[in-house]
């Protein structure tokens, strides 16, 4: 493949600096390992990267030999948004079940035990936590991803969030500036727009990164959203107004910028990849991300060649693009200061706590417990149940390869359980469910009933004709529950699963 200049050039070396791609498989690729020693600083770890924690090690100890700063990062949230546990659901609850419970010593040491296990594995960037202000119910791509709709009641979680990540030696990469929470639409698909008063997004979207800069996250994640008050023409990732102006100069701060992924079609589908990381970098972006869709080295060469070419032309300064590739290192730095100073500090393993933090090694748990809330007055359940899971396309960012539900957890407690998956496309819901069921109790599982309206019609008539119905709500909860019990897990992890079958049988494992 034709390159624009000899890979040992110092243009070239930064302008690989600034990237974040991904790749396939569970082993790293000849070019992933070839770029890395030419210069390549950071590598994107998904869900089809990772089979085990040993498998993972394995990985990252092999991308640190050939550079032993490489930043590994990973877009783990915990609860619907995991990575590490892609395959059987997270052992930690996400945003919304931390806000709900509304304890920030919960929080901290929830994201401390996160990060040590990252970190474990050899992960020291993690693309979290969310810092998106859900005042929109109806959004399709944050919701549970969210703390909540509480302005003050985000900011503190996610400081708490980045102090227990980062005590872990993760640097933590607060997302989505300047706020991806009054947006009707996913950005994976197309542009979301937020047309509220600049007055709204300092008293609301800005407050949590406010939060976040004060507790000094590492990193800063940039939204594909256009917001009108701030820059009528340009996305927040393409925008010199919010990046440099409004997040580096009237904020303060002066870590690493780090764009959402730019093959999301709210960038690659209105500017292309290549001419969207180009305007991203001289806007004031540090770090690149792309990979979640596009893996591969010709993807890697295509936005290395775009940014020099662009240096060469003068679209973008070699300064701008130095200090972006500078800000990259001195993170790679800091997450092996701080390792290093967490390895050395040597704290004494107390039984039932996670090596070295004082945490409990079941925090998670713990946790999806305390956010459980169960209210009506029918009976718990003591014999084998029938569980209607009602499903619907989880958005991008979470996906639909990890499983949820509470099913596995109740056949687990009451053997003879049984369950099915209803769709929107399910010919006659009801009776399908009636006859599946028989005599047995039934269990609906819904996650964001409110945003789907085939899921409430279906409720109403089983409710009607079984009025002992348990409802469980996995997503953001109703304010009218009903059902002879409504259960709210707030988030679908594998542990909310578990913690809302633990309060419906009042048995714990």
């Amino acid at each position: 493949m034709t390159t624009l200049v000899s890979t040992t050039d110092t243009v070239t070396r930064d302008a690989l600096a600034v990237l974040q791609p991904g790749f396939t498989g569970t082993t790293a690729p000849d070019w992933l390992l070839r770029r890395v020693g030419e210069g390549l600083a950071s590598v994107g770890l998904f869900g089809r990267n990772i089979t085990s924690p040993e498998q993972l090690t394995a990985l990252t100890e092999r991308l640190r030999a050939e550079r032993d700063d490489v930043l590994v990062a990973i877009d783990e949230e915990g609860g619907d948004v995991t990575r590490l546990e892609v395959t059987h659901g997270s052992s930690f609850p996400g945003n919304f079940a931390l806000g709900s419970v509304d304890d920030v010593h919960l929080t901290r040491a929830v994201a401390q035990e996160l990060g040590r296990r990252l970190a474990e594995c050899g992960v020291n960037l993690n693309w979290a936590p969310s810092a998106d202000v859900n005042s929109n119910p109806g959004n399709p791509v944050i919701g549970v991803r969210s703390f909540g709709a509480d302005t003050r009641l985000a900011a503190r979680h996610t400081a708490a969030y980045i102090e227990g990540l980062q005590a872990a030696g993760v640097a933590a990469c607060t997302k989505h500036f300047p706020g991806h929470g009054d947006t009707a639409v996913d950005s994976h698909l197309a542009m979301p727009r937020i047309d509220v008063d600049l007055d709204t997004l300092h008293a609301r979207e800005l407050v949590p990164f406010r939060a976040a800069i004060a507790a000094g996250s590492k990193s800063v994640m940039s939204a594909h959203i256009l917001l009108p008050a701030l820059d009528p023409d340009r996305p927040a990732t393409l925008s010199p107004q919010i990046l440099t102006g409004l997040l580096r100069q009237e904020l303060g701060y002066d870590g690493l910028i780090v764009t959402d992924a730019v093959e999301m079609d709210a960038i690659a589908g209105a500017y292309g990849i290549e001419r969207g990381s180009v305007l991203a970098l001289a806007a004031g972006a540090d770090a690149i991300c792309v990979g979640g869709g596009l893996a591969d080295e010709e993807t890697v060469l295509r936005l290395r060649d775009a940014l020099v070419a662009a240096v060469r032309s003068g679209e973008l300064t070699e300064e701008r693009l130095a200090d972006a590739a500078a800000r990259v290192r001195a993170l790679a730095s800091w997450t092996q200061r701080v390792r290093g100073d967490i390895r050395e500090s040597g704290a004494a393993v107390q039984e039932g706590t996670a090596p070295g933090t004082g945490v409990s090694s079941d925090i998670g748990l713990i946790a999806a417990r305390r956010a459980v809330r169960v209210t009506g007055s029918g009976d718990r359940l003591t014999e084998a149940a029938y569980v209607a899971s009602f499903g619907a396309e989880a958005n991008i960012a979470v996906g639909d390869e990890t499983p949820w539900g509470i099913a596995a957890e109740l056949e687990r407690i009451l053997p003879g359980t049984g369950t099915d998956t209803y769709t929107a496309g399910t010919t006659g819901v009801v009776d399908a469910i009636l006859a599946a069921a028989g005599e047995r109790r039934i269990v609906a599982v819904v996650r964001d009933e409110h945003r789907h309206a085939w899921m409430g019609a279906a409720l109403d008539a089983l409710l009607a004709a079984r009025p002992d119905t348990v409802v469980v709500e996995m997503g953001l909860p109703q304010s009218d529950p009903r059902g002879a019990l409504y259960v709210a897990t707030h988030g679908a992890a594998r542990v909310c699963g578990q913690a809302a079958a633990e309060a419906l049988t009042g048995t714990k494992s």
